[in-house]
């Protein structure tokens, strides 16, 4: 069976929406249509299977590096980076490896123990969306990117550093 439920809400690109994506167990048949999120194990074992699908995601593990994922980036529609735990940041390093390192254009969401405090930070690396953890407030979190208005250190989100930004400005 799916492990995604109709009526869950999700942030992507900083508006509250219907999650559209079925997070498939290893063991669930896959449907011939829809967007499906397979884990990292299940596309390493059924690759040749599922390599054509164009609705395609994949949920990979903190203690995969970007450089196992870039090879197949093209294959993915979405790529979802496990917070296994709050405390758990390697998530960051491979969101900003991906869409800068290896040019991933795909949505990129942040899955797991995903807080509001968080996600300013996460859409930083490259997070354009977010799964909050059981029981958060999605609207609550999605006020997270109006709190903070200035960006000094340049990031996947813009390349730039704020005195550059100045600078070209004036």
């Amino acid at each position: 069976m799916p492990t995604t439920e109709a009526a869950r809400r999700i942030i992507e690109n900083r508006e509250v929406v219907p999650d559209r994506w079925t997070f498939l167990a290893d063991d669930a048949p896959v449907p011939h249509a829809g967007p499906v999120v397979v884990s990292w194990a299940r596309w390493r074992a059924e690759r040749d299977a599922l390599g054509g699908r164009a609705d395609l995601g994949v949920q990979v593990p903190s203690d995969v590096g970007p450089e196992d994922v870039a090879p197949d980036v093209d294959h993915f529609a979405l790529i979802a980076l496990e917070f296994p735990k709050f405390t758990d940041g390697r998530a960051y390093s491979t969101a900003r490896l991906l869409r800068q390192r290896y040019g991933y254009r795909g949505t990129l969401r942040a899955v797991g123990d995903v807080l509001r405090d968080q996600l300013f930070y996460m859409a930083r690396c490259g997070f354009n969306a977010f799964q909050l953890k059981e029981g958060k407030d999605v609207d609550d979190a999605l006020r997270a990117f109006e709190e903070l208005s200035v960006k000094y250190q340049p990031a996947a989100d813009d390349p730039l550093p704020l005195w550059k930004r100045h600078r070209r400005a004036s």
